[in-house]
């Protein structure tokens, strides 16, 4: 059994573009949340380490939004994506008043 493909748009923050040519945005192929980072992790390789963990997983500080959605409540990598749609990359922040 095979999936298609989807098309989707990665938004990319500002502290990551560094490692995407200052690409905001790009789009990348696959069926799942999980494809889809891979391939856009093989088109930047220096993503990887600040996206997914030594086991592939998400960093537990980095969060993906599939829409409106974080994507550990739709099932985290194996969240399925459709053509057409958004995918943000947001890295938590810490700080506060000090």
């Amino acid at each position: 059994m095979t999936s298609t493909a989807s098309l989707a748009t990665v938004r990319i923050p500002t502290p990551l573009r560094s490692f995407t040519g200052g690409a905001a945005e790009a789009e990348v192929e696959g069926a799942t949340v999980g494809a889809v980072l891979a391939a856009l992790v093989a088109r930047h390789p220096g993503l990887a380490g600040r996206v997914l963990d030594e086991r592939g997983e998400l960093r537990r500080f980095v969060n993906v939004f599939l829409g409106q959605k974080n994507v550990r409540t739709l099932g985290g990598l194996d969240a399925p994506v459709a053509t057409g749609d958004v995918l943000s990359i947001l890295p938590a922040v810490a700080g506060g008043a000090a």
